[in-house]
């Protein structure tokens, strides 16, 4: 039985997106050769085997203020997203929390067909999907100081860093994007869609 979607998007150039929720034993396997691909290592799980991939994600799935997701796109599995509440996870006691803030992490199933855009479109999709909630004023995410290409997409979003963290795995910016911010860039992306078809 397919699971139902949880939130859907259509992009204007790139087609359908989904988001439904990730179940720890039968995704195992499809994860572990995400997480543990080379261009994964931000993800920090290279050396993971099938039965910790499932036992991390176990973790996810039961905990409370924590969820995963797979993400397809045109009805094929393409990506990975998570949703947290940061003052409970992974920026506990790191950052001043406010009500109505949400984190999230993305990953991309790695494919030796890339398609240009499909990163951003991506993570446009993850943060469509976290201010669906009327409740979230902001989305925090903490990436590693040396991922330079998760920086510029998430500049590209509306993000701001705040400022450089440590946490326990890694140097990390703290980067905030407010929902206002993010419909600005959603909307400077859409016109610069529309000027790249008309040229």
């Amino acid at each position: 039985m397919t699971p139902s979607p949880v939130f859907e998007h259509t992009d204007a150039r790139l087609g359908a997106f989904t988001l439904r929720t990730l179940d720890p034993a039968a995704d195992a396997g499809l994860l572990h050769g995400w997480v543990t691909h080379p261009k994964a290592s931000y993800w920090m799980m290279q050396g993971a085997n099938e039965a910790e991939v499932a036992a991390e994600y176990r973790g996810i799935h039961e905990h409370p203020h924590h969820d995963a997701f797979i993400g397809l796109h045109e009805g094929r599995p393409a990506f990975l997203a998570e949703r947290y509440d940061p003052s409970r996870v992974e920026l506990e006691g790191l950052y001043p929390a406010r009500p109505g803030d949400v984190g999230m992490h993305f990953l991309c199933a790695p494919t030796d067909t890339p398609v240009h855009g499909f990163t951003l479109a991506v993570i446009t999709v993850v943060m469509e999907f976290c201010f669906a909630d009327p409740h979230v004023r902001r989305v925090v995410v903490e990436p590693d100081v040396r991922n330079a290409a998760v920086h510029a997409l998430n500049a590209a979003v509306g993000f701001e860093i705040v400022e450089r963290i440590a946490k326990p795995e890694k140097d990390a910016y703290l980067s905030v994007c407010t929902r206002e911010r993010f419909e600005a860039a959603r909307t400077t992306l859409a016109a610069r869609a529309v000027q790249g078809v008309t040229r």
